[in-house]
């Protein structure tokens, strides 16, 4: 085939994927990452339905599998770290169909296949975009400018590509009206299958075992004003808002304020009319999602394996090529979006009552295959 080139920007999930397919296709890939390192946070994350046979087909299943959590169970607390309610995480009879673990190890394994067939520029990021007929100039921050003949913006929720091209975030972002941070915990955890949640009116805070590297999670409601480029503020939106928490509050605010490795961002649903424009087309976070709650890295996958499928198909016709999978992909995450608001009243109840209730119905309901956590009292 004539040499076609493609530049991806962003070495997360979809960004990978996507490298690591349309190299399959014949392209010649380059993958720009403004870290100097492949960098992913160990946060859990799960691999399931379409996503699980494109992994398997990328040879990478079984790795997974390996590095799997483990975890089997959510169970919620009350201040005094006694179990409430209990929800499986995982159907003993779908443990071939899906796997939990580190963003950190998904990641990694992505960039070993990527990166067989794809050049990568590290430490650098796009600062311009010049199209015309025949292809797309691209100015960078470090590197010499190059032509290519597609770029993929999958450059996540903050994308530069998206920022670029399409227009300021904020013309399509949409807050979801909660946010979300992250921070390492202290080892060991009781028990390594089960993550442990307590809620107060409009808050939750989470240990994940996260299989040995266990972390915290503050998960809350409210209408902040919020500006991601700033961590201090981040950092005082959970101090304020979790100060009299009780359980093991107190020990999460002493491992978010000494960390220097929080993360810290809103919930939100980037809407993006069209995901395309001319040769530059949207993919992942940047295109369409809602960030925590929208399945995101299966997603990622499934649309990064989509849009690869399509360009292949249409090889000399970007334009056609950029519509099928827009329309293909945009069912799947829109059945993913309706569920956001279901999983965010499950695990962050607005009142005390919305607690209740949420526990009582749990309790009701005859799940199998779930064993009673132990207390977390500390």
């Amino acid at each position: 085939m004539v040499d076609r080139s493609v530049l991806v920007s962003g070495g997360g999930i979809a960004g990978l994927t996507a490298a690591y397919w349309l190299a399959k296709a014949g392209w010649s890939v380059t993958i720009v990452e403004r870290s100097a390192d492949a960098r992913s946070s160990g946060n859990p994350i799960d691999v399931r339905g379409d996503a699980v046979a494109i992994t398997r087909q990328m040879g990478i299943w079984s790795r997974l599998e390996e590095a799997a959590t483990g975890v089997e169970r959510l169970v919620f607390v009350d201040a005094d770290g006694r179990p409430q309610a209990t929800i499986p995480t995982r159907q003993r009879a779908d443990r071939d169909g899906e796997v939990e673990v580190a963003r950190t190890d998904l990641v990694g394994l992505l960039l070993e296949k990527a990166q067989e067939t794809s050049r990568i520029i590290r430490d650098d990021s796009i600062t311009a975009l010049h199209q015309d007929d025949g292809g797309i100039d691209v100015e960078f921050r470090r590197t010499p400018s190059r032509r290519f003949d597609l770029v993929v913006g999958s450059d996540g929720l903050h994308s530069a590509v998206r920022r670029l091209v399409f227009g300021p975030e904020e013309r399509f972002s949409r807050p979801f009206g909660m946010f979300v941070g992250t921070v390492r915990a202290p080892a060991p955890i009781q028990d390594p299958r089960t993550v442990l949640m307590y809620n107060e009116p409009g808050t939750s805070l989470t240990i994940h075992p996260a299989g040995g590297n266990p972390g915290f999670a503050f998960i809350f409601r409210g209408q902040h004003h919020f500006d991601y480029r700033d961590a201090d503020q981040g950092r005082r939106l959970v101090e304020s808002t979790y100060a009299d928490g009780g359980w093991l509050t107190p020990l999460a605010l002493e491992e978010w304020g000494a960390s220097d490795e929080r993360y810290f961002d809103a919930v939100t649903r980037m809407d993006v009319p069209q995901w395309s424009a001319g040769r530059v087309v949207l993919l992942g976070d940047a295109a369409s999602c809602i960030s925590l709650f929208g399945e995101g890295s299966s997603s990622a996958i499934v649309g990064a394996k989509t849009l690869a499928d399509a360009i292949a198909a249409y090889p000399d016709d970007h334009t056609a090529a950029f519509a099928v999978y827009e329309r293909s992909h945009r069912k799947h995450v829109h059945s993913l979006q309706r569920g956001a608001g279901i999983a965010s009243r499950l695990l962050v109840p607005k009142s005390r009552s919305g607690i209740t209730i949420r526990n009582a119905v749990l309790n009701a309901i005859p799940f199998r295959n779930t064993r009673q956590a132990p207390d977390s009292r500390r």
